[in-house]
C-alpha cells in the first residue's frame, strides 16, 4: 500500500515512528490511575462547618454526605427560628464540605485531566453559592 493511500500516513500518524502499542498502554496505564484516584476520592472524608462549629458536615471526596453533627446547645429546640436557622447552618455546612471536597478532586483528578488535554469541570469560583 502507497504512502498515498494509507490513511494513518494522511493524517500525519502513519510511518515515522508511531507505535500504537505504546499509546495503547499509556491509555491503561492513565486509566488504572484513574480508577485508583477515583477510589481513594470514594474513600475520603472532608469536613465543613458553619456557625462558628456549631455545625459540622462529614462529605465523601466525591460529595456524598456523609455525616451531620451538631453542636449541644447550638439550638434552642423550641424556638421554630432556630430550628430554621439550624436548617440554614446545615445546609451552609454542606456546602462548605462539598467545597473542600471540589477542591481535594480537582487536586487528584487535576494531573490526570491534564494529561489527557483539559481540566475538569468545576464550580464557578464567581458563584456564590
Amino acid at each position: 500500500m502507497s504512502e498515498d493511500h494509507d490513511p494513518l500516513a494522511a493524517l500525519g500518524l502513519g510511518g515515522g515512528g508511531f507505535d500504537m502499542g505504546a499509546l495503547l498502554e499509556q491509555a491503561q496505564q492513565m486509566q488504572q490511575q484513574l480508577q485508583v484516584a477515583q477510589r481513594a476520592l470514594a474513600e475520603a472524608e472532608v469536613v465543613g462547618s458553619a456557625g462558628g462549629g456549631a455545625v459540622t458536615v462529614s462529605v465523601s471526596g466525591v460529595g456524598e454526605l456523609i455525616g451531620v453533627t451538631i453542636t449541644p446547645g447550638a439550638v434552642d429546640a423550641t424556638d421554630p427560628e432556630a430550628l430554621a436557622d439550624l436548617g440554614d447552618l446545615i445546609v451552609a455546612a454542606y456546602r462548605d464540605a462539598k467545597r473542600r471536597a471540589d477542591t481535594v478532586a480537582a487536586e487528584a483528578l487535576g494531573p490526570m485531566a491534564q494529561a489527557l488535554g483539559g481540566g475538569l469541570p468545576g464550580p464557578d469560583p464567581t458563584d456564590a453559592g
